[in-house]
Parts: structure tokens; sequence; C-alpha cells
């Protein structure tokens, strides 16, 4: 199965403009997430609306694709470049398209091949993403991490910012005692006429309500894969967060030595 890895990539945010050129121990952050991509697969690429990314991608030897800046997600970013990728490498048959968030540069290869592995392992899989089990109570019950249940074959149920399920007659603090839950891991596989059809879908209430895009798809009956994983994930979505991984990544570098 050849997997075609998406890094959606955008300059401007509110939070922290020009993130994906950060420097992080002398690489860029969208260099760093590329190279873990591509420990893991041989077809990778970057999906801007921004020339200074596609510079720097191309700076390194990686490939860039230009994507139009009127996106509603990074969802709809990956199907244009995954088209203008196919396009550009027309020898290159793609049987999975991963989404990967940007903003990881320590993102675990493992992983990514763990969630390829799914569609492998049962063809009727056409959709997927990730869990990892939730072991505090901060993040347990806060809002900035989403939370997924699902069935007994490890299909999601709902995802909702809000914590799920609820735990009736028993005090929030033992609600970790009582029953294993789950954050949603922000990392997505689709099949190409899979990630065609859901961004041709209209936006949800669920959706719109929980600012969840994967509620769209759910309320419109598709059955997502969840893959559990222990890998602990880093994403850089401010400066602060910025200077912990590099300090960690320092850390490493220096052990390593």
């Amino acid at each position: 199965m050849r997997t075609l890895a998406i890094i959606p990539s955008r300059y401007g945010s509110s939070r922290f403009p020009g993130k994906p050129l950060a420097d992080i121990a002398g690489k860029s952050m969208v260099r760093r997430v590329y190279e873990q991509a591509l420990k893991a697969f041989d077809d990778v690429c970057v999906a801007t609306d921004d020339q200074r990314i596609t510079d720097e991608v191309e700076s390194f030897g990686g490939i860039a694709i230009m994507t139009s800046s009127s996106h509603r997600s990074g969802t709809d970013r990956c199907y244009e470049a995954y088209r203008k990728y196919v396009e550009r490498f027309p020898d290159r048959e793609i049987d999975l398209i991963m989404n990967i968030q940007g903003d990881e540069p320590l993102i675990d290869p493992e992983q990514l091949k763990a969630l390829a592995a799914a569609f492998e392992q049962d063809s009727t899989v056409y959709l997927g993403t990730m869990a990892k089990r939730i072991t505090s109570t901060e993040e347990l019950f806060s809002p900035n991490t989403p939370k997924v249940i699902m069935d007994t074959s490890g299909f999601a149920i709902y995802f909702s910012r809000n914590t799920i399920p609820y735990i009736r007659d028993t005090q929030v603090e033992e609600w970790l005692n009582k029953h294993t839950f789950f954050k949603h891991i922000g990392l997505y596989a689709y099949k190409p006429d899979t990630l065609k059809l859901i961004c041709s879908l209209p936006q949800s209430s669920l959706e719109c309500a929980e600012s969840l895009e994967q509620l769209r798809w759910v309320e419109n009956g598709l059955k997502i894969k969840v893959v559990e994983t222990d890998s602990t994930t880093f994403a850089v979505d401010t400066p602060e967060d910025l200077t912990k991984i590099i300090r960690y990544i320092e850390k490493d570098l220096y052990l390593c030595g």
C-alpha cells in the first residue's frame, strides 16, 4: 500500500505567525516534520499557500505543493495537494493519504506506520485516526483536549471537547480509576475516494457545535477506525511551546553526543 504523507502548512497563525519556519536547533519546524514523515513513507509533500514555506521546503530537497488560501481546513488543503501530487507524479499510484500536523516536529514515525497498518490489516477500513489513553485529570477535563469514545470494534462513536463518557454517581477525582478515557490525536488517514467525499460534505451541526471537523464525518455515517498509540505528541502552538521543544532536542543531541 503506497501512502502519501501530506503536511498542511500555513504561514499565518494568530498565536504564532511564521511557525512552520521557526528554527529548532538548526532546522525549520516544517523540515523536522518532513524528515520524520520520510522515515515512515517514501512519498511526502508539504501543502501550503505561502511562497516562503515553498522556498524553505525546496531548499532542503523536499516537495512543496502550492494550494488555495481559501480552504476551510487542513483536510481540504490535503485533497487539493493530493490531486496536484498525482498530476505531477502520474507513475505513483497512491493508495492512502495521511494528513500529518505541521506543528509536531517530534512526531514518531512508528506512530505513522501503525495508522497505515490498520488499512492493510482490514481492507474495509477507509478512514482512520489515532487516540491515546488519558492519564491526568488536567487532560481529562481540558476543553483543549478532544476526547473520543469507540465501539468494541475500535470505530469512533463520538468526539467531544467535553469529558466523555460521564461517570455517574462518582466523584470526578475518581473518574480515571473507574474508566479508560482516550484523547484524540489529530492524525488522519483516508482512502483517496473517501477524502474526496468528505471534502464535498457541508459543515454539520455537530461539527459547528464542538468545532471538531471529524464530527461532520460521523454525522454523515462514515466509520472512523481509531488506532491506539502510546507515543507522546509535542505540538507547538505558542513560542513558549517552541522553547520547550528546543530544550528537549538540544538535551537529546547532547546525550547522543
